[in-house]
Order: structure tokens, then sequence, then C-alpha cells
């Protein structure tokens, strides 16, 4: 009998490439859209075997739709959750779709009898709130949401997965839970209506960003996230799982070296200085993008992905070839003009 996966949020940038492994691999998909009116326009970017693939609205925010969708599945891949371009003034906005999204899915999984359900969780999840110097991070780290300046997307996912993790301590019963962590994810973009985490090489391709600030990421590629998707999605064993997804941590300074030595001229407008810290602490008094990165100005966050490679098989691509993949599907698709 072929297996029935519900993956969440199927317009998205990480389950567009989770949705074509599955079909690939014989999966039959359900998918969830908040309106069925993108449906067309999502099944034409993805160009699987529709056949494979259904379509169901959903809502974070709403219970319609969850039945519907996780009927019949035995594995849910759950990947919805709010990612803004920009900072929220309240973060309520991202915490709360965040939340109780994932108790809704987890709820409409438990009553469909799926025994295995794997959360797209978050780095943010796992290692802010340090502040300056040279950390190191693994699985069983959380970010510490007491410390002043974390950011509401990390408040969004932390909550998140501490939420769907106490929920399945009380109430999960059998079904198997798996968290997974990615970094800043690059690589391939289809359309113009891109994931956030592209704009940090957007910004510095197109020159928005003049100059950058003493910060940087984790940075992973969108086809090898949903690699370690299927492999979580497939081992056995995995129940209260928690895999980090990332390559190495880099400043936004070396991601801006790249880009000039992967595109040379084409990268002419990335910048090439550095903004002092002085100056974003100042621009955070009136700036929420700055507020929301001066407490990680120079921090370096070492993730390490030596768990999902020692159980799961998982490697990454060099993050080299997925800052330039991004950044030349950025110039093709016309998103970035020079």
């Amino acid at each position: 009998m072929t297996a029935q996966v519900l993956v969440s949020g199927g317009s998205g940038y990480i389950a567009g490439f989770l949705i074509r492994q599955l079909v690939a691999e014989g999966w039959m998909v359900h998918t969830t859209v908040r309106s069925l009116a993108r449906e067309a326009a999502v099944r034409e970017l993805l160009a699987v075997d529709n056949r494979r693939l259904r379509f169901f609205a959903a809502d974070l925010n709403a219970d319609a739709g969850w039945a519907e969708a996780t009927a019949g599945c035995s594995h849910v891949a759950h990947v919805a959750s709010p990612l803004p371009a920009g900072v929220p003034k309240d973060a309520n906005e991202l915490i709360v779709p965040a939340r109780d999204g994932a108790l809704r899915a987890l709820r409409a999984a438990k009553a469909a009898g799926v025994k295995r359900f794997v959360m797209t969780s978050s780095v943010a999840a796992i290692s802010y709130g340090r502040g300056r110097g040279v950390h190191h991070f693994t699985e069983a780290d959380w970010t510490d949401l007491s410390k002043p300046g974390i950011s509401p997307y990390i408040q969004s996912k932390t909550v998140a997965e501490r939420a769907a993790r106490d929920w399945m301590a009380r109430e999960g019963g059998a079904m198997e839970y798996v968290s997974l962590c990615p970094s800043v994810v690059l690589g391939p973009v289809w359309s113009r209506d891109h994931s956030a985490s592209v704009m940090v090489v957007r910004k510095l391709l197109d020159g928005s960003m003049r100059a950058y600030p003493d910060i940087g990421f984790g940075v992973v590629d969108v086809r090898d996230v949903a690699d370690l998707h299927v492999r979580a999605l497939n081992a056995p064993g995995l129940a209260g799982e928690r895999f980090i997804a990332s390559g190495r941590f880099m400043k936004l300074r070396e991601i801006a070296e790249v880009l000039r030595t992967q595109l040379g001229d084409e990268a002419r407008r990335v910048p090439t200085r550095q903004v002092p810290d002085w100056l974003v602490r100042v621009a955070a008094h009136f700036n929420p993008v700055a507020r929301a990165v001066v407490g990680e100005l120079g921090s370096v966050r070492n993730q390490s992905p030596a768990h999902a490679q020692a159980v799961l098989g998982w490697q990454t691509r060099p993050v080299e070839q997925s800052i330039a993949d991004t950044a030349r599907c950025l110039l093709d698709l016309g998103i970035v003009k020079l």
C-alpha cells in the first residue's frame, strides 16, 4: 500500500521541495493552502504528477480543514509557519499562529491515526539569547526567551516547538513526534513569491543593504532540508528526536564575499563595508529591524548537524553553492535587476 503524507503549507519554500521529492519517491501527498484559489498556481510551480497530490484549504488560525487534510494519512510533515519579511509590532502576530497551528495539526493527526509527525522548527528555538562570543549548540539547547531583544520570529519558533512537545507528552499517545531545526534556508528560487529567508541574499545583491552589521547565520540548502524531512519521515525509531539542519555559520561579511567570488561583476552592488556596532545600537532605538539584531552583534552560533549525520546519514552541499544558486535564480527571474 502506498504511504500517504500531509505536508502543511504547500505554497511554502521548504514544502515545495519536499512535495517534489515525496511524489518522486512514490508517496501520495496531501497539502494545505490557506485558499484553494492558489491551487492551480502552486500545482504549476510544483510540476509533479497531479494524480499523487491533493490540496485542502486549512489555516493555522482556524480548525476548519485540518481533519479532512489528515484523513487517511500515516505521516505528517508540519512545515507551515509564519515567516515575515519584516518585524511585526506585536510578537503575538507570529507566536499565536505558529503555536496554535502546530497544536491544530497535532490534534488532527492524532485523531486520524497518524504514526509519525515531523515538525519543522528552527535553530531559532535553539541558539539565541546568548549574546557576544563564540557559542556551540546541539539539539539539547533551547533559546533563552528571558533575555531582552529576542525577535518575534525567534519567540514564535521557540514557543511553538515547546508547546508541541508539551502536548505530545500529555496527549500524544503512540504517535511519534520528531522536530527538525533548520538554519537560514537558501538555494534555488522558483518564483517571485519566494521565502523571506532568501531576503538576506536579495538585499546584499541588489544593494539595498549598503553595509552589513556584525551578525551571521548558519546556512543550509533547501534541497538538503527537504531530504532531511524525507529521512525523518521514513527512518524507524525516532520518537521524540530533534535534529539540527545547518551548514556552517557565516557572517554577512562572508556571504558577501562568496557572492563577489561566485558572481563577479553581477555582484557589483554587494556592500563591502561593515556597520559599526555603536551605530546599530543607536538605530535600534527607532528601527525595528536593527532592534531585532542588536542582541546578536558579535555572536557566532555554531549549530552542529552531527546528530542528523550520525542517525540519518544526512549530508549537506557546500554553503557556497547554496548562496550562489540563490543569487543566480534571483537574477534569472528578474527579482533582482542590476
